[in-house]
């Protein structure tokens, strides 16, 4: 399932996406090993001892010097704790004390906040950095920010499937309704991405899982001094919270689980991604429906039909003449799908597209190339998402599984659909061993209590998620932000939900069972402008 998962500022990627029949080889949820239960206990003893020795960043990282760098051992498989280590990258800032209300007040030290971002893929080493804005100062008074790159993601034990130099493909077409031949085409690319993620990784590929990313998290714990986590998960982040709690619920202090992914076994991960294209289909109709109430900014038509037409008109220029001789329709898409994560990528968004229908190729180009110097992480991102997600779960391996459900779902919700599948595909096609999802849950008492943060329109990871999640965690508490759509709300422009978070992580309260936010203002439009983005992915 694709996501940009993000805490506002921080920190994107790609994120995880019941209309098909079962995956092959679906059934009932399977227990983790006391073998591997065994090991992590084992790797969480030595890292515990070890610590952390932080010190100066990679320069590579960019981060300031307030931030700190270093690295946590742990085992490639938990099942052989002595066996073949992986080092984890991590940063920290240092909680500040001070009360950004008051200076002269000191603020107790609560610990570490630990924060993944999502993905399965996204690098969190910049999360520390979110301590500097007005949103987080609170928090950041009281915990030391923590991020880490998950097991595969930029220095810790980098995953490759492709080489990076020919990832990068572009121009390229993205048909609505792909022809047989396009179809015969990408199923033989997600093929040759399987076997080369195979061949690159060896055995080592089937180590790289959900179940070890939480196993890695406790880790990570441990060597942070940490007796009880304190989490801050978004999009795919809070799969691998849920699967926490779940694996080891005595752990946990406080746990936040931002932009809600459904953990149901079924849904994990090919029914969570047919739901995703058919959310994304929605929040493409709210952005249309933006633009169009903006006609007198962007001229694109005053109703969401006439802007489609715009965007239909744009695809097929593109596919006889791209922008630049970089970008084709399937560049256009990737960045207007960008629109379906976060509103505030609304305007520039609306005014590249204007642009290049009113003669003007620069916005749109400059939005929507791929970087040559961005080419290798971005291969590693795609590789670790795809080593994870295929792993993690049994997916059909018939194409003509994938092929009727999408051409049903394609009829209703043409936007996303075939792009969400060409990304997924290789999991058809892999050749590692599938795991069978575990059976997230909590009963009453077995967990402080937790903070489930969702946007009843967010696309990519649809609310149905925070649901289910919710009715799984006896004891958890669910604030959405309604008629909103944004990929992670935490620390973003809505006061009602940022009070919620700090009154759970400063104080501990929760404001019940269930709470509702008023949605943060639309974004206003920007004509001619180019608006910084605060969103990877």
């Amino acid at each position: 399932m694709r996501t940009a998962a993000a805490v506002h500022v921080a920190a994107g990627s790609m994120l995880l996406t019941t209309l098909a029949a079962a995956p092959a080889g679906a059934g009932t949820p399977a227990a983790p090993s006391a073998a591997e239960a065994r090991g992590t206990a084992v790797a969480a003893a030595r890292a515990a001892g070890r610590g952390i020795d932080f010190g100066t960043c990679p320069a590579e990282q960019q981060l300031p010097g307030t931030v700190r760098c270093g690295t946590v051992s742990v085992p490639l498989d938990y099942a052989r704790p002595d066996g073949r280590q992986i080092r984890l990258t991590v940063s920290r800032a240092r909680a500040t004390g001070k009360d950004p209300d008051n200076g002269k007040r000191k603020v107790r030290r609560q610990g570490s906040l630990v924060h993944n971002p999502g993905g399965p893929g996204a690098n969190g080493m910049y999360f520390p950095m979110t301590g500097a804005l007005p949103e987080w100062k609170r928090i950041a008074a009281a915990y030391d920010l923590v991020g880490y790159a998950p097991r595969g993601v930029g220095r810790s034990a980098p995953l490759s499937c492709t080489d990076p130099g020919s990832f990068h493909t572009a121009p390229t077409n993205a048909p609505v309704h792909p022809s047989e031949a396009d179809k015969r085409k990408r199923v033989a690319r997600a093929k040759a991405y399987a076997r080369g993620c195979a061949e690159r990784t060896g055995n080592s590929l089937r180590h790289y899982n959900s179940l070890n990313n939480a196993r890695d998290l406790d880790v990570l714990r441990a060597a942070l001094g940490e007796n009880r986590l304190t989490f801050l998960g978004s999009s795919y982040g809070t799969y691998l919270g849920a699967l926490y709690v779940t694996m080891f619920p005595s752990h946990v202090r406080r746990m936040v689980f931002d932009a809600a992914v459904n953990p149901d076994p079924e849904q994990i991960w090919y029914r969570n991604n047919l739901d995703q294209s058919a959310a994304f289909e929605d929040r493409w109709a709210d952005f249309r429906a933006w633009v169009a109430r903006h006609d007198d900014v962007y001229g694109l038509g005053d109703t969401a039909r006439k802007v489609q037409t715009g965007y239909e008109t744009a695809r097929a220029r593109l596919a006889k003449d791209p922008a630049g001789g970089k970008v084709g329709p399937e560049q256009l898409q990737a960045a207007l799908l960008q629109a379906g994560y976060y509103d505030d990528h609304w305007p520039h968004r609306a005014w590249a597209l204007s642009a290049y229908l009113t003669g003007d190729p620069a916005p749109l180009v400059e939005l929507a190339q791929a970087y040559p110097e961005a080419a290798a992480e971005a291969e590693n991102s795609r590789a670790v998402y795809l080593a994870v997600e295929c792993n993690d779960a049994p997916w059909p391996t018939d194409w003509a599984v994938w092929d009727r459900d999408n051409t049903r779902l394609a009829r209703r919700a043409p936007f996303e659909t075939w792009a969400n599948v060409w990304t997924n595909l290789p999991c058809a096609y892999w050749k590692a061993p599938r795991q069978r999802p575990l059976d997230v849950r909590a009963g009453r008492g077995e967990l402080p209590p937790t903070l489930i943060l969702a946007a009843e329109r967010d696309a990519a990871a649809p609310y149905d998620g925070a649901l289910e999640l919710h009715r799984r965690l006896a004891g958890s508490t669910l604030v959405t932000e309604r008629d909103a759509g944004s990929h992670g709300i935490a620390g973003g422009p809505n006061a009602c939900v940022n009070g919620h978070l700090e009154a759970y992580l400063l104080d501990g309260r929760v404001p019940g069972r269930r709470a509702s936010c008023a949605p943060h203002p639309e974004p206003r439009p920007e004509p001619r402008t180019r608006p910084v983005e605060h969103h990877a992915g």
